[in-house]
């Protein structure tokens, strides 16, 4: 009797010894803790982006947590011949963050978070000066210059579209985009895509310099006319229709966004318009972030291949802070000065912070030169853009992974044509 009980302690402490998360863990792990506890610092202290780059670390942190995974996430069974089934639907014994990632995995969550966007942003300064669109459309010279480039460095044309998105600075539309195109990369571009929108001020203040003159940068621009409110309500309704019909592709985040917009400048519906805003937003941007940090797994975003995404997606962001200067620039030549090139640098999407910059680095030449307004447009112009972007990405690309994007832009023209 005392044997048996002894052999039966010794199998519990076993179990108990085997299932402790040091035993279970490799250097990834530990690496990948250390590299979340850095993301967290941004966040915590130095405040870059915490809304989401937080709930993002706090995701990749829980993740691994050597023998966490199991417990957080769920099982991946083995097929007859003994390989890991790593495929969403294929988990077994399903944890908390396979739930919450569902969202994710069938695309809910980036329609929502621009549905909040939408009830937040006047698009008033892009109707009172339509010229900004051609700034924002400037901005996503990024996007397609950095498809080019992911191409060259080995990635497939659908994981290169998805790669190529992070110049858009538009953390919802990259991850609908990479979810749809190259699901595996959604850890790293999404923290790539976020990182950079935090690290705004940093990236974007030396082109700024760059590219403009002491004398550009304190040009000060007409106040922008008042916009009526039937302008407001209809814009979200006309931009809808038009791109809708166009590019289909595109009408889950657009479609989203302009009904927010449209909650909030119907003025009907307040109560709807506060819920898109706060409530809504701020669960679906907690899920979305533990979620997209839970699939950074230490084996998984570890490699040489991450490295290249990130390398790809600095130079998409720097491109397409580019582009937007440059087009700012032959706009201020053309109108003789009227148009103050910094605002240029808001054609990204990262709304409202890139127009900050730009209202920032007006008043350091200036202090009494306002351009917040002014860079507004360009700034929602960039939202309109990136999505607009992403939707032509996915009709050509989508369904390519081996593919040449020779050969898929064949096939989209062949099937518009027939």
């Amino acid at each position: 009797m005392q044997q048996s009980l002894l052999v039966n302690f010794g199998e519990i402490f076993g179990n108990l010894y085997e299932s402790m998360g040091f035993v279970q863990g490799n250097w990834q792990n530990y690496v990948m803790l250390l590299i979340s506890f850095v993301l967290m610092y941004l966040a915590i202290v130095r405040n870059f982006e915490p809304m989401l780059l937080l709930p993002i670390a706090f995701g990749m942190f829980l993740i691994n947590i050597p023998g966490a995974e199991e417990v957080l996430w769920g099982k991946y069974p083995t097929d007859e011949a003994g390989n890991v089934l790593t495929g969403y639907e294929d988990v077994t014994d399903r944890g908390l963050l396979w739930y919450l990632y569902f969202g994710v995995d069938k695309v809910i969550y980036p329609p929502l978070i621009f549905l909040g966007i939408g009830a937040m942003t006047d698009f008033g300064p892009l109707i009172a000066n339509p010229k900004s669109m051609l700034i924002g459309a400037g901005a996503q010279l990024g996007i397609f210059v950095a498809f080019i480039l992911a191409i060259a460095v080995g990635f497939s044309v659908a994981a290169a579209a998805a790669i190529a998105i992070i110049g858009g600075a538009d953390g919802p539309t990259a991850i609908m985009t990479t979810s749809i195109l190259a699901e595996k990369y959604i850890p790293t571009i999404a923290i790539a895509a976020y990182s950079y929108m935090a690290l705004i001020p940093i990236i974007q203040r030396p082109l700024m310099r760059l590219l403009t003159t002491k004398k550009e940068r304190a040009i000060r621009m007409k106040p922008l006319r008042q916009v009526s409110k039937l302008e407001k309500i209809l814009f979200p309704l006309v931009v809808t229709l038009v791109v809708g019909i166009i590019l289909p592709q595109s009408i889950a985040l657009l479609g989203m966004l302009m009904l927010g917009n449209l909650f909030k400048e119907s003025g009907v519906v307040d109560r709807l318009s506060t819920q898109a805003q706060n409530g809504l937003m701020n669960t679906i941007t907690i899920f979305l972030g533990i979620a997209v940090g839970s699939k950074a797994k230490g084996e998984i975003f570890l490699s040489f291949e991450t490295l290249k995404i990130i390398g790809v997606g600095l130079f998409a962001f720097a491109i397409g802070t580019i582009g937007g200067l440059l087009v700012a620039k032959v706009m201020c030549k053309v109108t003789k000065g009227q148009i103050n090139p910094l605002i240029g640098s808001a054609g990204v999407s990262a709304v409202p912070m890139a127009a900050r910059i730009s209202e920032d680095m007006g008043r350091k030449y200036d202090p009494q030169n306002h351009l917040l307004m002014h860079a507004m447009g360009p700034n929602v112009a960039g939202v309109i853009g990136s999505a607009i972007a992403a939707g032509i990405l996915i009709a050509c690309f989508n369904g390519y992974v081996d593919g040449t994007a020779v050969q898929a832009v064949t096939d989209v023209i062949n099937s518009v044509i027939v």
